[in-house]
């Protein structure tokens, strides 16, 4: 028997927590989350949750320390209301690229935000498209990674023709492969290398583009350096055209100027982080709805059902 669900959301993405509402029937339960003038988090719960499956939808995306502690305040706050178990549903992870020692004397701050949300209570967590798989391990709590590749690959496969896939980095290759593999399409890498210290690194392209639509593939584009980048050498190698993917839109500093100024004809995002400022504005990105894929994944965690039936 499904139990009482509790769908509550922080700042980071009311839409997309109305939309999952909106798909599983449920209202959106009432939390008050607000900052002191001293710039503090305030929380307060506006109902019962005594004994209910609470959800708290919070994608950690920029500004990402007050998205955080939002996260880690209201599961505290659920926790001590006697709620029966808190899922965090993070659609995007953020400090996910800081999962491993690169270097002597740094932090793996992927690993402190799975302790710090296993420490106020958090009893399980559903995700989507991790920069490093391997965070899952980081947590001693069940984890749900969900992928955004079937909405992804929906779009591509309606939209465009001729289409060659391409990793911007040897880092993205499987990822890339199973895309290609998936769309009965061509596969292609940018590789970079630096032939000089002090030099600019040097792009090639490994594979065919020539006379085809390609499609850059990444998890993540923040300041959109390498993507430009491997954009314009992909024209150089005979590209028709040049599209990107991406689950997560961090799109920082520098990002949208670079877009808007690139080769690049169209930037396909999901909804994981809303689009603010410039971003909102940028007639290149087109936004994918990932509401309903975490909606289900929600209620089959609330009826106790299979959740990997969303990861064919």
């Amino acid at each position: 028997m499904p139990k009482t669900m509790k769908i509550f959301t922080g700042n980071a993405n009311p839409a997309m927590a109305r939309e999952i509402c909106q798909y599983l029937d449920v209202p959106l339960a009432s939390a008050e989350v607000k900052k002191f003038s001293d710039g503090e988090i305030s929380v307060e719960i506006g109902e019962n949750v005594r004994g209910a499956d609470v959800f708290v939808i919070q994608p950690t995306c920029p500004p990402v320390n007050d998205h955080l502690m939002e996260l880690a305040i209201m599961v505290d706050a659920l926790r001590r209301a006697s709620a029966r178990r808190i899922t965090a549903v993070i659609p995007y992870y953020g400090y996910a690229r800081q999962d491993r020692k690169v270097r002597p004397r740094v932090p793996i701050t992927s690993k402190v935000v799975a302790e710090m949300l296993m420490a106020v209570g958090t009893r399980r967590v559903l995700c989507m498209d991790l920069h490093a798989g391997q965070i899952q391990g980081f947590f001693n709590i069940p984890v749900d990674h969900l992928y955004a590749a079937p909405i992804i690959l929906k779009y591509i496969r309606a939209t465009f023709d001729d289409v060659v896939m391409v990793s911007p980095d040897a880092g993205g290759v499987e990822r890339t492969r199973a895309f290609a593999k998936r769309l009965n399409a061509g596969l292609a890498i940018i590789d970079k290398r630096r032939e000089r210290a002090n030099e600019c690194e040097a792009m090639h392209v490994i594979g065919d583009v020539k006379g085809k639509t390609a499609i850059l593939l990444d998890d993540m584009v923040d300041t959109a350096g390498t993507l430009c980048g491997a954009a314009t050498k992909l024209k150089e190698m005979g590209a028709s055209e040049v599209h990107a993917c991406c689950s997560h839109p961090v799109l920082s500093g520098p990002a949208i100027e670079r877009i808007e100024k690139s080769c690049i004809k169209s930037l396909v995002v999901t909804n994981s982080i809303p689009l603010r400022g410039a971003a909102e504005h940028c007639k290149k990105i087109k936004v994918l709805s990932v509401s309903e894929l975490l909606g289900e994944a929600i209620r089959r965690i609330n009826s106790e059902d299979s959740v990997s039936y969303l990861f064919v």
